[in-house]
């Protein structure tokens, strides 16, 4: 029972859901557990890994065990009960896809989502069941580890450092067959080409519109963390920066919002095909910037940017933990609202490229900061937001401005990226059950 103590100490994630208490979307949760890698229901937890208990009756257990026999095709869970609190054992389904109530979801992330009928039978046709990222890798040596990357990952991500390495490699699904998965070596290798040298992120910044003169290059094998804030360093000092004042506050902005070169990247890494020996290549040109990875989308071009599907689930559940990312599925709409005709994506059967253009308009369509108070409003707005912040961490945006009178979540989140830039708060986890500490 103490490993499910632990593994509620690491958090939700691909391999494990925390719930209050038994409701309808059980069968959800079991269905997208079977169609990905199988994972843990655990009831009597709140999302903030609190654990209020939760009293199993013989009638919810046979409530639980009905809806996996009533799936399509037919499913079994265990289910167990010890100190009150409930474990749902959810194994790897070895007839996918599978369906509840005729509706059929994928673990995703922290996330449960819906799929259509076609578009999940494709994506198991395309991929032939393996997945790159939770495949064993038999050959990764320990002595390669990275143990500063790993500390990192696990301060980032809001995970109890009183847990063994081993158990939180295993918790959040870096352990496949007793051996360290392809994911774990993305993260955690000290030489990240040693193994794939496909995984090297190449940055290229050019003389004009042509590659005929390379004014400034890198290649960057390191683990994958190092890597996407490497290639953002390299993008954000390679373009242009404007400053602009509004009421008396002076903003720094880069041409392209650093938000959007994070998404991007980002997404170019967790989403391209590791089996091709293509490489995710940055390139910025005097008109242009070209962010291409190898591996076409896994679904129908007309559903881009509305599902959320991808062949590497583990790399994104670690993703959103580190909170890189601030939603599933939300990062292409997000990228358009904010580029709005300056962006052009590029997609065929085996590669994805993002086009943005450069011109003189683009530092306006950075993110818009709003700038609500004045001087002195403004020092009383973030004195409020640190006193709230020491009574409880987890608050967010939109629990902040409902306690704070006249300040909007645009205002809130400005404040808050302010007190971040003073060193006087930092952000531990992801924004699902991740929390602010206070520094001063």
């Amino acid at each position: 029972m103490n490993n499910i103590y632990d593994l509620i100490k690491t958090g939700e994630g691909y391999t494990l859901e925390l719930k209050e208490r038994f409701n309808s979307s059980i069968g959800k949760e079991i269905c997208a557990f079977a169609n990905a890698s199988g994972g843990k229901i655990i009831l009597g937890i709140k999302d903030s890994g609190e654990i209020i208990g939760f009293n199993l009756t013989n009638t919810i257990k046979s409530q639980i065990q009905d809806i996996a026999r009533n799936m399509d095709p037919s499913f079994h869970v265990n289910v167990d009960s010890v100190d009150n609190i409930v474990v749902i054992y959810v194994p790897e389904g070895k007839e996918k896809p599978y369906f509840v109530n005729g509706h059929s979801f994928l673990r995703y992330g922290a996330n449960s989502c819906q799929l259509k009928r076609n578009e999940i039978r494709n994506f198991f046709r395309k991929e032939n069941l393996i997945e790159f990222d939770r495949k064993s890798n038999p050959d990764f040596d320990f002595n390669d580890f990275n143990e500063n990357a790993f500390n990192l990952f696990v301060k980032n991500s809001g995970i109890s450092s009183s847990l063994s390495k081993e158990l939180i490699l295993r918790n959040v699904g870096l352990f496949t067959e007793d051996k360290l998965n392809n994911s774990g070596v993305l993260f955690f290798s000290n030489d990240i080409s040693k193994y794939f040298l496909n995984s090297v992120v190449a940055c290229v910044l050019y003389a004009g519109k042509t590659k005929t003169k390379i004014l400034d290059k890198q290649e960057l094998g390191g683990d994958f963390f190092s890597n996407f804030n490497d290639a953002v360093k390299f993008s954000l000092r390679n373009l242009r920066t404007e400053y602009i004042i509004e009421k008396v506050v002076r903003e720094e902005r880069s041409e392209i919002s650093e938000s959007v070169l994070r998404e991007l990247i980002v997404n170019a890494m967790i989403h391209r095909d590791y089996f091709s020996n293509g490489r995710v290549i940055i390139e910025i040109f005097s008109d242009r910037v070209e962010i291409s990875n190898p591996g076409g989308l896994l679904f129908d071009e007309k559903d881009f940017g509305k599902i959320s599907f991808s062949r590497n689930p583990i790399l994104v559940d670690l993703v959103l933990r580190l909170g890189i990312v601030e939603k599933v599925g939300s990062g292409i709409t997000r990228v358009r609202d904010a580029l709005k005709n300056n962006v052009v994506f590029e997609i065929s059967s085996n590669w994805f490229r993002v086009i943005i253009r450069r011109d003189n308009e683009l530092g306006k369509i950075s993110e818009k900061i709003i700038e609500e108070t004045t001087p002195k409003t403004t020092q009383k707005t973030t004195q409020k937001i640190l006193e709230l912040l020491k009574q409880n961490p987890k608050y967010s945006r939109k629990e902040l401005s409902e306690l704070i009178e006249g300040i909007t979540e645009d205002g809130i989140k400005y404040n808050l990226k302010k007190l971040k830039n003073e060193g006087k708060i930092k952000r531990i986890g992801p924004d699902k059950g991740g929390h602010w500490e206070v520094l001063e």
